[in-house]
């Protein structure tokens, strides 16, 4: 699973109508209301690279309001929860 986080810049009149069709999408999980240099952030998941681009130049970037994008490919997941998880192997509750 490839995981990427597109940064976005909108028409600030659109933001909601944008972000409601950004998360409309198939490979688009979640789309956040953000503030600073970029208007929206989506994250998208797909199995291969090459949808990858598919998805951020051939459907998001081609949504009308879009201004500009930029990708983040993720490499490496770290979480708090994932972390708990592996350190609870072998920690279960007998059942």
């Amino acid at each position: 699973m490839v995981t990427a986080i597109v940064l976005i810049k909108t028409d600030v009149h659109q933001v909601p109508e944008t972000a409601q069709a950004l998360a409309d999408l198939g490979h688009v999980s979640e789309v956040y209301s953000v503030a600073g240099e970029f208007d929206l952030v989506a994250i998208v998941r797909v199995r291969e690279h090459d949808e990858l681009a598919d998805v951020v130049t051939g459907e998001i970037a081609k949504l009308p309001s879009i201004t500009a994008t930029e990708t983040l490919t993720a490499f490496r997941a770290y979480s708090r929860h994932d972390l708990e998880r592996l350190f609870a192997i072998g920690f279960e509750a007998a059942e």
